[in-house]
Order: C-alpha cells, then structure tokens, then sequence
C-alpha cells in the first residue's frame, strides 16, 4: 500500500488497486504521461484500496474486480462509493460478462473498461469519471 506525497494542482488525483505490480506499473507510467493526471497512490488489495480511499486525496480509483484472495473489487467499490465525498470508481479489468459489468455498476462504479482499451481511451474515461459521469466502455 503506498501514497505519494506531493502537491497536485487541480490534477486529477488517481488510486491505482490491482494486485498485478507489472499492471499497475504500466498503469503508472501511462497516466503519468497524461496532463492533469497524477497517480497519487497504489495498492495490491482491494483492503488496501479501501482504506486508502477511507483516508481520502483521491478524485478516481481504478480497480481490477478480481484480487487473488480476499474482497473482490465490486465490494471494495460498494464500500468506497458509499462514503459521503468518496472517489469515483472506474472499474479497470479483464472481464467482461455481464454478470461483472452489473456487480460492479450496482456497487456504484463510475464506469467499466478493460484492459485492452487504448492509452487515449482510459484517459478519456478517467476524466468522464472524474467528472461525475459515467464511462462505460463502448465493447
């Protein structure tokens, strides 16, 4: 579980929870090209996210639904967008059945992309989340 210290502007302030470090490296050095983007944080559980997101300093997280062990990530995000000024939730995965695209919108997600969605893409849906839109991914 880490978080960056460090001021962000108006940047738009990202949580990234995948349990995959190579996946949230990539993830990192992607947004880290984007203007208006800093990765302020990262975690390797949906736990983690959790409460990471509890203690506040993020806009958006981006979360994978499946965690080697323990919650899965429509819980974790059931639990971060039911607090009152939480971060927005962009689901970020591999799955894509509509079983897991309605967990994770009942659980409050901002939006749902996956994995292989182009860089400009994922850009595009953070800031709609951000924004208090919904981004659904158009697959």
């Amino acid at each position: 579980m880490t978080r960056d210290a460090g001021e962000g502007g108006d940047a738009i302030r990202l949580l990234l929870a995948d349990d995959h470090p190579v996946v949230r490296a990539g993830l990192r050095a992607v947004l880290d090209t984007e203007p208006g983007f800093r990765v302020a944080g990262e975690a390797a559980t949906a736990e983690e996210a959790v409460a990471l997101a509890a203690a506040g300093g993020f806009d958006v997280v981006l979360m994978d639904l499946q965690f080697g062990a323990g919650m899965h990530g429509a819980e974790a995000t059931a639990k971060i967008t039911a607090a009152p000024d939480g971060p927005r939730v962009l689901i970020l995965t591999t799955y894509d059945s509509d079983a897991d695209i309605l967990a994770a919108v009942e659980a409050g997600a901002s939006g749902y992309l996956l994995k292989d969605a182009p860089p400009q893409e994922l850009a595009a849906a953070v800031r709609t989340a951000a924004a208090g839109r919904s981004a659904l991914a158009p697959s």
